[in-house]
């Protein structure tokens, strides 16, 4: 009899929330582009007019890996400095004075109460930071403390995992990336994610995760727009399938975590055809040299290639990789026997100090 919490035999569930839930992000990103495009547009034009010195992130969660993704985007694109402050600057230390004027403050959350990140962005507001919100929750008081509040148009998530807020939230970036910066490219990958959505969901990841029914810990690795993805998954093995698993840039796995790994040891590879891909690639083939269990989303010989949408804008990729693991992950949850709609220890609104 197995031991763990929420136990469930393999097969027995149906679909859980946590997948259908899933599977509406194509419908609900197609809300978003067509409710939001006009604020965007108006958010994108004042951001040229009065560009800011730097960019604030404030999230938890999900939503934080979000924001990591969106980091990427800005940086790459912008040329803006963007750093994740952490909401104990406001709510535990109460620090007196953030020198945030003339910054951009983008607040991320799915539920829009959390004491923490109302208070920073209380703090934010009072240091002269244009605040933007991503929130889904419309009548939350986060939205209410926004400059430009922006609705993530998820719709309602009953799964504690949160999947389409998370990919909603990247959308958000990457329409306020595609406003600010003009790019006709990025406007026409916002135009094209609903539809690459929908091809990911088909994508079946299921074999090559079931496989890790019996692991006990294993890394997943991404960099640069891809990083956040990596940080998502990572999250996700941990609270809908109780598997320690550790995500790591491409580029810092190999400055120490890389001694833990022998033949057999899992790990989950990510990447989109960018600048960092061939960087990735050879920190790949350093795994397999090293006998370890690869599942790639990038080619490398001795691996397990996941399945991916091919001719991607690379901004959208690591968005449909993790869709498609959405699609998946419930799948090893039950064949660990586990509920991946009712994670141990764990509820749906976390409300930090």
């Amino acid at each position: 009899m197995s031991l763990l919490p929420h136990a469930v035999s393999p097969g027995v569930l149906p679909v859980p929330a946590m997948a259908r839930e899933a599977a509406q992000a194509a419908d609900a990103a197609r809300q978003q582009i067509q409710r939001c495009a006009g604020t965007f547009a108006e958010l994108g034009a004042r951001l040229r007019q009065h560009p800011p010195r730097f960019v604030v992130t404030c999230a938890r969660g999900s939503s934080d890996h979000a924001a990591s993704y969106g980091k990427y985007l800005i940086e790459t694109t912008l040329g803006r400095a963007v750093a994740s402050v952490g909401p104990s600057v406001a709510s535990v230390y109460n620090t007196p004075h953030l020198d945030l004027k003339d910054s951009l403050f983008i607040a991320v959350s799915q539920s829009g109460r959390s004491p923490d990140l109302l208070r920073l962005t209380e703090r934010a507001r009072e240091a002269g930071a244009l605040v933007v919100g991503f929130v889904n929750t419309e009548d939350s008081p986060l939205m209410g403390m926004c400059d430009v509040g922006i609705p993530l148009c998820a719709g309602p998530e009953q799964s504690v995992a949160a999947t389409k807020s998370y990919l909603l939230s990247g959308l958000a970036f990457l329409q306020l990336v595609a406003h600010w910066s003009g790019e006709s490219e990025l406007r026409d990958a916002v135009n094209r994610l609903p539809e690459a959505l929908e091809a990911a969901r088909e994508l079946d990841w299921g074999p090559a995760l079931v496989r890790l029914a019996d692991a006990r810990s294993l890394f997943v690795l991404g960099r640069g727009s891809g990083l956040g993805a990596a940080l998502e998954m990572a999250l996700k093995f941990k609270e809908t399938c109780r598997l320690h698993a550790e995500a790591f840039s491409t580029a810092e796995v190999i400055h120490g975590p890389l001694a833990l790994v022998g033949p057999g040891f899992p790990v989950l590879a990510l990447g989109q055809e960018d600048n960092s891909a061939e960087s990735t690639r050879s920190v790949v083939r350093r795994f397999v040299e090293l006998g370890a269990d690869v599942r790639s989303a990038l080619a490398v010989p001795g691996t397990e290639v996941l399945p991916t949408v091919p001719g991607l804008p690379h901004a959208l990729a690591p968005l449909c990789q993790v869709q498609s693991f959405y699609m998946a992950v419930h799948r090893l949850a039950a064949a660990r026997r586990l509920d991946p709609d009712a994670p141990a220890h764990l509820r749906k609104v976390t409300e930090t100090v």
